[in-house]
C-alpha cells in the first residue's frame, strides 16, 4: 500500500512539473515549432515567413548585399584629370611661321609646332608654359588645360592650337591587393574598366574563388561581396573609378545547423553558392526518429524593403535589416523543390525542430525512470523491515 502511494505521489509531482511547462522542463536542442509559430505574432524581434514560390522569388531577386546597392552609381568613371605629380606633355601649333614659337626662317616646314619638355604638375597644381605663364592643371582635364593655354597666347601667336597629354600617370591609379596573383597599383584606363577587368590586370585570383570576397573602397565608402556575386549577378561588376582600391581576401562562406539535423555545427559552402536543400544535406539531413519534417527553419536578416515584400510588418523593427525566419515543410513533397530554389547566404542558420512525439517519448521515459526509482525505494524499505 505504501509502495503504491509513493508511486502515485511521485507521478503526480512529475505531472505537475510537465503540465507547468513541458517545453522548458525537458532538455532540447532548440525551440519547438509551436514556440516559433506562436511567438512570431508577439513582440519578439523576428518575422515568420512561409516558404512559397512567391517568397523564394522575392528572396532570390534581391540576394545578398550587393556592391551596386552600396554605391548606386552605375555610370562610367569620370574623365581622368591631372593631379599633383602627373607628368604632362604640351605641344603648341601655329598656323604659319613668324609667330611666337615658329621663327620666320623656318618657312613652311611640315607642321608648324613646338613640343615643350615634359614637366610634372607642381605641388601648387600648376605647370609653366612660355608666354602663357603659370597654368592651372590639377583637377582639370587635358581639354580644359588646352583651352586655357590657347586663351593666354591667342593675341600673340598666329592662330594657336595646343595639345596637352598625360605623359606619366601618377595620381589616377587603381589598387588591387590581397589574394590575387600580382598585387599592383596601375593607371586607370581612359576608356574605363570594371571590377573583374581590374582583377584580371592584377593577374586574377589565386584559386577557384568560391571562398574569396571582394571589397571595393571608394572615397571613404566600402562594400564587400563574395567573388561569385560578380559572376552570378553581373550588376555587381560595376565600373572602377580612379583612386579606387580593390581588396580580395579569403574567408569561407559558412552556415550553422542546429536541432534535429544529422549533424550540428558550422559548415562551409565549398562552392560559389548552395541552396537550402544542399545545406540540409551537408548537415546530414533530418533525423527520422526525431525531426519534424514540417518544421525546418532558416534564420536570416533581410533588408527592410525585402522583409516588407515578404509580408513582414517592418514597422515593429528598427534599423536597416529585419530578422526573418523562413519555414519550409519537407512533409510536403513540394517543399523539396522550394528548398532547391532557396539560396543560402553567408552566416545563415538552419534549425530542424523536434517532432511532438519526441516530447511525449521523453515524458514516458521520465515516468518509467520515476516508476523504477519508486519501486526500488519501496523494495529497499520492505527489505529493511524484515
Amino acid at each position: 500500500m505504501r509502495r503504491n502511494k509513493a508511486i502515485v505521489t511521485l507521478f503526480a509531482c512529475v505531472a505537475l512539473l510537465v503540465l507547468g511547462g513541458c517545453n522548458s522542463f525537458f532538455p532540447a536542442a532548440g525551440p519547438s515549432s509551436a514556440d516559433i509559430d506562436s511567438k512570431a505574432s508577439g513582440n519578439l524581434p523576428y518575422g515568420l515567413v512561409k516558404l512559397t514560390p512567391d517568397t523564394v522569388k522575392i528572396a532570390s531577386e534581391h540576394g545578398q548585399e550587393a556592391i551596386v546597392d552600396a554605391f548606386g552609381d552605375r555610370r562610367p568613371p569620370p574623365e581622368i584629370k591631372f593631379g599633383v605629380g602627373d607628368v604632362v606633355s604640351v605641344t603648341i601649333f601655329e598656323a604659319s611661321a613668324g609667330g611666337l614659337f615658329i621663327p620666320l626662317e623656318a618657312g613652311v616646314r611640315p607642321g608648324n609646332f613646338v613640343t615643350l619638355p615634359n614637366q610634372p604638375v607642381d605641388t601648387s597644381g600648376n605647370i609653366s608654359v612660355p608666354y602663357a605663364g603659370v597654368v592651372r592643371a590639377a583637377g582639370k582635364t587635358p581639354t580644359e588645360v588646352q583651352k586655357e593655354i590657347v586663351g593666354a597666347i591667342k593675341n600673340r601667336a598666329i592662330d594657336p592650337q595646343a595639345v596637352v597629354a598625360l605623359a606619366t600617370q601618377n595620381t589616377s591609379l587603381i589598387s588591387v591587393l590581397g589574394q590575387v596573383n600580382t598585387p599592383n597599383r596601375f593607371p586607370a584606363q581612359p576608356a574605363g574598366e570594371h571590377i573583374l577587368d581590374a582583377i584580371t590586370r592584377a593577374g586574377g585570383i589565386k584559386d577557384q574563388g568560391y571562398d574569396n570576397w571582394v571589397v571595393l573602397e571608394r572615397r571613404g565608402r566600402r562594400a564587400a561581396v563574395p567573388f561569385g556575386a560578380l559572376i552570378f549577378a553581373p550588376s555587381n561588376n560595376i565600373w572602377v573609378w580612379p583612386n579606387d582600391t580593390i581588396y580580395v581576401f579569403k574567408q569561407p562562406q559558412t552556415f550553422l545547423a542546429f536541432g534535429a539535423a544529422g549533424q550540428q555545427g558550422q559548415f562551409n559552402f565549398d562552392n560559389w553558392r548552395i541552396t537550402l536543400a544542399e545545406a540540409v544535406a551537408k548537415a546530414g539531413g533530418l533525423l527520422d526518429i526525431q525531426a519534424d519534417p514540417a518544421s525546418v527553419y532558416l534564420y536570416r536578416r533581410e533588408p527592410r524593403e525585402v522583409a516588407a515584400k515578404l509580408g513582414v510588418d517592418v514597422a515593429k523593427f528598427s534599423g536597416p535589416s529585419v530578422p526573418v525566419i523562413y519555414n519550409v515543410s519537407f512533409r510536403d513533397p513540394a517543399g523539396y523543390f522550394l528548398a532547391t530554389k532557396m539560396q543560402m547566404h553567408d552566416k545563415d542558420i538552419v534549425f530542424a525542430a523536434n517532432a511532438p512525439s519526441v516530447e511525449l517519448s521523453k515524458f514516458l521515459a521520465l515516468l518509467e525512470a520515476a516508476a523504477l526509482t519508486a519501486d526500488y525505494g519501496a523494495s529497499t524499505a520492505a527489505a529493511a523491515n524484515l
